[in-house]
């Protein structure tokens, strides 16, 4: 062995352990035996493992909300103190209701809480913690893969003491790294809402070693444990509530229960209940407990799923065809092919993870509709591969490498099953954060092809450095990738040149470039988002809002009125196309595209306000304070509509109310120097001169290059007979805005007032 060999001599500790070791050993051929790899003590092996992880995603801890964050965390209502924790029991991942039509049934009540339990502790929005945690969740889960790999890899032995063996501490070494470091998880680990994925992975590998210790003989020597079997259930159902894929570790224990602690042939199984072979009680179904377990797992998973479908509901998630186009079409073999192609993407993504992307819908992956299509090849190697690994896996006559493949086939396409499209329809084309959990069985492959290479190979250096060299560029392709994932801007970016074809990826970087102030870019990213998708009715409402902003009235009318026709529920381009035809002078068109918006979102309070901006403008003074009275009662904190109502009961001489309005406004929003300089406004026509030089100056410190503010505490000076005040005040308007409207006339009366005053008091 060319490698440096470090034993631990602690590990070495009895010779009943070195026995043990031995007799397995001699049982079955050890995957460690033919790999050139390092050979560390548990705990360093560990500790490199975890270390070599946190590297990897380091630098992600600083990152900002991105992409599905905002809906997730920032805008779900279920992460805040008022709402009360039960709710989160019936609400989505989202928020939403799971009885709401419009809800995407992903129910993950626990990885809410822990989002909830980091809002709270740092006392807000903050991403830091919320990155943090899923680094050290991901630096957890590649630890707790070093115990799994060495049971998948070299099975399940106990010491006389009880202890576990590690009976292939190279090869769960090697493997644990492989997953510590694969840049797939990157959106897991650097997109927040990738917590679900890890949540859901801690408790999955907990209920696999749960699992595992019922089959520690105990004192009463008994072969297994039902307490231990029943733990392993509840982990499931726990990683379930933290995402939906949990459910699958059920099956895979089931798995490893025939082929590991069985030790089943499952191609001479078939073969005896094909021809009711009477030895089949021999092939240890009944003999060790397998089907009693069995049916602990089947039953436990039932009730787990039949709780699961009461809470949310009888009716599927509402998916449209952009999310996943192949579910929509009408052909079967169109299906079939697309979905198969699908999968040969994901073995891609995990054979190598070089070009990831944030979407993959949208008309980044066209449907194959063709058996001419040359994309046809890549299911086909796919199928060639799994065919031939399963063949291995049922036909080898050596049962090492039966067990190996099996394991790794099963952990590699059991957790995926949910994602498959197989048993309902998903979401998403491809998603990197379902192939989290798969790459367990990825992981196991590559291990165990890497030891036959090396059986064979003569120079095994060549191939161990090459192996080095995959872990090398993984971890810098991680660093790489989860820098992308700091920002949104970077992040959207960086899709460009992965997905050109991706509506969403271009809408996303222009809706970035808007929210910067860079409309003129924004706008060429959004009509190509058009371009590529016709239907895009979110793309063409925000191009429609910055042409309107830009005064192109009558193109942002086209687009958002081919939104509201391609989608006529879309509530938002209903409201804005009301904004346009207001500004055309359409009076009647705007006042039925915003009743038409409520309509479809009956708690819609900016359509209210713009409602009342209508009615003030057509003089319907009534109807403009009763719509903005409307969006404040939906929105208390909406500040744009509680001083259009003290504007205009001001400006309509009713100052009682324009005064009890503003002071209404001010308790809820106490901060807000918009609505002081407002109240300010009032109190001075009612003489109250000095409540109103108070809010006047409180509103001048919080907004100090307000030349309005100065400008009108200067009038009030003016009229209180505070000339020097007037004065200084009128003068610091003029300079933050020479041009300010009646200014400059007041200064000048101020000035020759002044004037006057002096030459009386020189006669």
């Amino acid at each position: 062995m060319f490698f440096f060999q470090i034993f631990n001599q602690h590990n070495a500790e009895a010779p009943n352990l070195e026995q043990a070791f031995h007799r397995m050993a001699q049982m079955e051929p050890n995957l460690d035996h033919d790999i050139p790899w390092f050979l560390l003590p548990s705990y360093w092996a560990k500790m490199v493992v975890a270390l070599i992880s946190f590297l990897c995603f380091a630098n992600s801890y600083d990152g900002d909300f991105v992409f599905d964050d905002s809906e997730a965390i920032i805008n779900n209502k279920d992460l805040r103190a008022e709402t009360p924790l039960g709710d989160l029991w019936y609400h989505d991942f989202w928020g939403s209701k799971l009885s709401s039509n419009t809800s995407h049934k992903s129910y993950r009540p626990l990885t809410v809480l822990t989002f909830r339990m980091n809002y709270f502790f740092a006392g807000g929005f903050y991403p830091v913690g919320f990155h943090v945690i899923n680094i050290i969740l991901h630096c957890t889960i590649s630890v707790l893969m070093v115990d799994v790999f060495s049971i998948l890899l070299g099975g399940l032995q106990f010491s006389n003491k009880g202890r576990r063996l590690n009976l292939a501490p190279k090869s769960s070494l090697l493997a644990a790294l492989l997953f510590a470091v694969h840049p797939v998880h990157t959106e897991c680990v650097a997109g927040i809402v990738g917590r679900a994925d890890l949540l859901c992975a801690l408790f999955f590998l907990l209920s696999f070693l749960g699992y595992c210790k019922a089959f520690r003989e105990n004192k009463e020597g008994h072969t297994f444990s039902v307490f231990w079997v029943l733990v392993s259930v509840v982990l499931g159902a726990i990683a379930m509530l933290c995402k939906e894929q949990g459910i699958t570790i059920l099956g895979l224990n089931a798995v490893f229960d025939a082929l590991v602690i069985n030790k089943i042939n499952l191609l001479e199984l078939i073969r005896k209940l094909l021809y009711k072979d009477k030895s089949l009680e021999n092939a240890g179904l009944l003999r060790k407990g397998l089907l009693f377990r069995i049916t602990l797992l089947m039953c436990g998973g039932a009730s787990i799923l039949y709780i699961r479908w009461r809470i949310m509901g009888t009716g599927p998630p509402a998916f449209t065809e952009v999310d996943n186009p192949a579910s929509f079409a009408d052909s079967l073999f169109v299906r079939a092919i697309n979905y198969n192609y699908y999968y040969s993407l994901n073995a891609w993504l995990l054979l190598c993870p070089w070009w990831l992307c944030f979407d993959w819908s949208m008309g980044c992956i066209p449907l194959i509709k063709s058996v001419s299509d040359w994309r046809i090849i890549a299911l086909a190697a796919l199928w060639f591969c799994l065919i031939g690994l399963m063949c291995q896996a049922l036909c080898s006559e050596d049962s090492h490498k039966r067990r190996i493949l099996t394991l790794g086939l099963g952990f590699l396409i059991i957790p995926f099953l949910p994602a498959s499209n197989l048993f309902f329809r998903v979401g998403f084309v491809v998603a990197e954060r379902v192939i989290y959990l798969p790459s367990i069985g990825y992981c196991i492959l590559f291990t165990y092809g890497f030891s036959l290479l090396s059986k064979q190979a003569k120079k095994k250096k060549i191939l161990a450095v090459a192996v080095l060299g995959v872990l090398l560029v993984n971890v810098m392709r991680c660093a790489l990738r989860s820098s992308q994932w700091r920002s949104e801007e970077q992040l959207f970016r960086s899709a460009l040149s992965v997905c050109p074809l991706n509506a969403k990826v271009h809408y996303n970087v222009g809706k970035n470039l808007a929210d910067k102030g860079n409309q003129s870019a924004a706008i060429k990213y959004y009509r190509e988002a058009v371009r590529l998708n016709p239907k895009y009715v979110h793309a063409m409402n925000n191009l429609g809002n910055i042409l309107k902003e830009r005064n192109e009235l009558h193109e942002a009318e086209e687009l958002l009125s081919l939104a509201v026709q391609i989608q006529p529920d879309f509530a938002a381009a209903w409201m804005n196309l009301g904004i346009v035809q207001n500004s055309l002078r359409r009076f009647e068109e705007a006042e039925q595209s915003y009743w038409t918006a409520i309509k479809h979102r009956k708690k819609y309070p900016d359509c209210y306000y713009n409602l009342g901006r209508l009615y003030a403008d057509l003089n319907r003074h009534i109807d403009a304070l009763n719509a903005w009275r409307n969006a404040t009662v939906l929105k208390p904190e909406h500040s744009l509509a509680w001083n259009n109502m003290i504007i205009l009961l001001d400006n309509t001489g009713n100052l009682a109310q324009a005064e009890a309005v503003g002071r209404e406004a001010l308790e809820l929003i106490p901060n807000d120097h918009s609505l002081m300089f407002s109240l300010a406004n009032v109190l001075g026509k009612s003489q109250k001169y000095k409540e109103s030089e108070a809010l006047f100056l409180k509103a001048i410190k919080a907004n100090p290059n307000a030349a309005s503010y100065h400008g009108n505490l200067a009038v009030l000076y003016h009229r209180w007979g505070n000339l020097d005040l007037a004065k200084k005040h009128y003068e610091v308007s003029l300079k933050l805005d020479p041009m300010a409207p009646g200014t400059k006339e007041n200064y000048n009366l101020l000035r020759r007032k002044l004037e006057q005053l002096q030459k009386k008091g020189g006669a």
